[in-house]
Formats: structure tokens, C-alpha cells, sequence
């Protein structure tokens, strides 16, 4: 199975209904999408933020079933080995976990950020805006 990874901000244009979502839907409906617990946790603080309600918005989760990958030592060395490289780019630890984990599962990334096009890296990213 091909796996595609989702940034938080992917994940968040599905749940709000914003553009780019459909690949983003297809991944989670196939059960090839999985996201790492860094961008979890950012797609809850967005949620949470924009007033969805606690109770709401873990069913709302729960009901994605979707696999979240924890950031074990490994990923996180991974992530953090990256700073150099992505600092021209603006991006974040979230993002450089999301990228680490893509590269170590050889999916494709689905995000909303365009200065991911210019990762140089193993993974493949693809901007749904």
C-alpha cells in the first residue's frame, strides 16, 4: 500500500472543508494516510483554537480513524537533523517531523504550505493549493 503522509495543515483543510481537500478525503477513505504526533497535536491546538469544543472535536478525530505515528527517538533525530536545510525554507519542528516521517515510510506529503515545493529531500510533496 502507498502511504501518504498529512501536514497539519492538510488535515485541517479536510476538516474545515477548505481547498485542496478531495486528495486529502481520499487518502483518509483508502486508509493510506497517516500523520505524525507533532501534527496531530497542531491540528488539535488549530481546532481548539477556532472554538470546536473539546468533546467535538475528539469524536471528530476519532471518527477519521486515522493512524497517527508517535515521534520516537529515531524521527525526531531525523527531524532535527533537518534544521539546517529547511531553515531558508520557514520551516517549523512540526513540519520537519512531518517530512522525516514521509522520507522513513517512502510516502508522498500532502500539505497547503507552497514552500514545501522546494524540499530537496527523499520524500515527495505535493501542495494541494
Amino acid at each position: 500500500m502507498t502511504r501518504t503522509v498529512l501536514d497539519a495543515s492538510a488535515l485541517v483543510a479536510l476538516l474545515l472543508g477548505e481547498p485542496g481537500q478531495e486528495p486529502v478525503w481520499e487518502a483518509v477513505r483508502t486508509g493510506e494516510a497517516l500523520i505524525g504526533a507533532p501534527n496531530w497535536a497542531e491540528v488539535v491546538g488549530i481546532l481548539g483554537r477556532a472554538g470546536l469544543p473539546a468533546r467535538e472535536l475528539r469524536h471528530t478525530l476519532d471518527e477519521l480513524q486515522l493512524e497517527v505515528a508517535p515521534l520516537d527517538q529515531a524521527l525526531a533525530l531525523e527531524a532535527g537533523l533537518m534544521a539546517a536545510r529547511t531553515r531558508p525554507l520557514g520551516l517549523a519542528l512540526g513540519d520537519r517531523c512531518c517530512l522525516a516521517l514521509a522520507e522513513r515510510e517512502r510516502a508522498t506529503v500532502l500539505t497547503t504550505d507552497r514552500a514545501w515545493l522546494k524540499w530537496k529531500g527523499k520524500a515527495k510533496v505535493i501542495c494541494l493549493r
